[in-house]
């Protein structure tokens, strides 16, 4: 690996030894802060989102829109998660380290590319750190850096540690529900033959799981997290249940969430009381693949000695493009495990991980992304 690489991989192990569980990011945003302070970028702050923000300005008076390229601060992990690193060949494992503390070592890797080859860009590029990514973040840092920016960007660039050769332009829609059911309860001898909140979940579980998807555009239901009961001898009052519903059709997705409202309705009686409460709505967005920043994307992968693979996914990106705006996630090596403590990276392609977001980047001063 040159120096660079290296020292971004250094740099992420650091990022990745910060817990940053999602809404809880402040740790790992100020050592990013500290980091863009350090290479003396202009207007670095932590905005009321939790973004860590920072500007490399136009060599002169800008002549394009800015860039705007971002990675989440935010990890899967709960505080307390075992975070050690060890090495394996040219693999690292450490959960969080792809997803996505490499990512966001990668802003800083961009930068000290663009130095070293002495590349002035004539717009500003704006690096942000941002959170809520995750889980229940519901993208919330990436929708307040969109609600800064807006349209008055060239492009939105959105780095993940992983996926390198794939080409996000395309978000996939989300909706998340949280399922409630209660019941009176009570002693599980003495008021046994009462409605149990844990049993009808369950029964409402395994109705749920037999609901229609569609498999052409594909859809899919995933219950991911069961709460409910006091203890082992109480006929439980309370108990829910958090639903993931994802589809590549924004018409199929409401759909879906329909049919799961009416599946609860139907479930509700005199005695077990059911309430659907919208916990996430990731909107869907994209741009064409024969956008000129898609086609600059594949060529800078291309040149790398990849062949680009077009894709969709819930991202960062989902945002910008849900309002019909330039993005696309771009990752930087490859790896596995994703999301599980066994999380790995490949340390051998970041190298060219890195020359191709050189290549998008230096690629926006021909002609500008957003046309």
């Amino acid at each position: 690996m040159t120096g660079i690489a290296t020292r971004v991989i250094d740099l992420a192990i650091r990022i990745q030894q910060v817990p940053a569980p999602t809404f809880q990011e402040e740790a790992r945003a100020r050592l990013v802060q500290a980091a863009f302070q350090a290479e003396g970028l202009e207007g670095v702050e932590i905005d009321e989102a939790g973004n860590v923000l920072a500007c490399l300005r136009a060599s002169k008076r800008a002549v394009q829109a800015p860039l705007v390229i971002s990675a989440h601060l935010d990890t899967v992990f709960p505080g307390g998660t075992e975070l050690t690193i060890f090495r394996e060949g040219e693999k690292i494992f450490g959960p969080g380290l792809g997803d996505n503390s490499l990512g966001t070592a990668g802003l800083l890797g961009l930068l000290w590319l663009l130095r070293e080859r002495q590349i002035l860009l004539p717009f500003d590029t704006w690096l942000v750190a941002n959170t809520c990514e995750e889980g229940l973040g519901d993208l919330h840092g990436m929708r307040r850096i969109v609600e800064r920016f807006a349209g008055g960007v060239s492009a939105y660039l959105v780095l993940e540690g992983m996926a390198l050769g794939h080409i996000f332009h395309r978000g996939l829609g989300v909706r998340r529900l949280r399922i409630s059911i209660e019941t009176e309860g009570g002693h599980s001898w003495i008021d046994h033959g009462k409605p149990s909140a844990v049993h009808e979940l369950t029964r409402l579980c395994s109705r749920l799981t037999r609901l229609e998807l569609t498999s052409s555009p594909r859809s899919t239901l995933n219950i991911g997290i069961i709460h409910g009961g006091t203890s082992v001898n109480t006929i439980a009052a309370q108990a829910s249940l958090e639903l993931d519903l994802r589809s590549e059709g924004a018409v199929e997705l409401e759909s879906l969430v329909l049919n799961v409202q009416a599946t609860c309705q139907k479930f509700e009686t005199e005695a077990v009381h059911v309430k659907v409460e919208e916990i996430g709505n990731r909107p869907a967005g994209e741009i064409p693949a024969n956008h000129p920043l898609v086609v600059l994307a594949g060529e800078s992968l291309h040149q790398q000695g990849f062949q680009a693979k077009l894709n969709i996914g819930s991202t960062d990106a989902n945002i910008p493009l849900s309002l019909g705006l330039p993005a696309v996630t771009l990752g930087l090596t490859t790896g596995g495990g994703a999301h599980t403590v066994h999380e790995y990276i490949h340390t051998a392609p970041l190298e060219k991980g890195l020359e191709a977001l050189l290549g998008v980047v230096t690629g926006l001063t021909q002609a500008n992304g957003a046309e």
